[in-house]
């Protein structure tokens, strides 16, 4: 029973983009089963090479805004939910993929290796999350972050943001009106 549970599982996660490190963690499935069923699913061998390892990456102002929104996702899936935590995390990547808008290459900005990476991070205390002074937003910062003066990429955006983007300032202002009317900054605790 546990053996069709964990193929089930290792099957959503390849299909959702997890790695090979992350179905032997998840999973109590032999590696040569693993990348077999990876083989299957993806119909390609699976990817090789160390997993990314940068706190950092979540910290710059894009991929903080999308980690962010997948947390806080996860958070409230797993305060309202009694699911596991593998559970949580895929179903917050799933509401993630849904209201976050996709790169112009087709592919999400976190992926599920790193959104799994992150969900590690703030276990180990190694990131946390801190509330915007303005917003209130919940969003990822180291751990033990100062919290009085901390101001999010929503309410303080860099100046390259717009520039990325080529939008007009009045188009960057719209685009996050249109984030923060859907929940995506002021997410408050479930």
């Amino acid at each position: 029973m546990q053996e069709s549970r964990d193929i089930q599982l290792a099957m959503e996660l390849i299909a959702l983009g997890a790695r090979l490190p992350i179905l032997e963690n998840e999973t109590c499935l032999s590696r040569s089963r693993l990348l077999r069923l990876y083989k299957e699913v993806k119909g390609t061998p699976a990817p090789k090479g160390l997993l990314p390892f940068s706190a950092d990456w979540f910290l710059s102002w894009e991929q903080n805004i999308h980690s962010s929104a997948f947390y806080n996702a996860y958070l409230c899936l797993i305060r309202v939910g009694n699911i596991p935590t593998i559970e949580a995390m895929i179903k917050a990547y799933r509401l993630y993929l849904e209201l976050c808008p996709q790169r112009q290459d087709g592919g999400p900005l976190l992926g599920l290796t790193r959104a799994w990476i992150l969900l590690r991070f703030i276990d180990s205390q190694l990131l946390g999350q801190t509330r915007c002074k303005l917003c209130g937003g919940a969003f990822i910062t180291y751990a033990f972050h100062p919290p009085h003066n901390f101001v999010c990429s929503f309410c303080h955006p860099p100046s390259r943001a717009v520039k990325k983007r080529k939008l007009s300032h009045a188009a960057a202002d719209n685009r996050i009106y249109n984030l923060r009317q859907r929940n995506m900054c002021n997410v408050k605790p479930c």
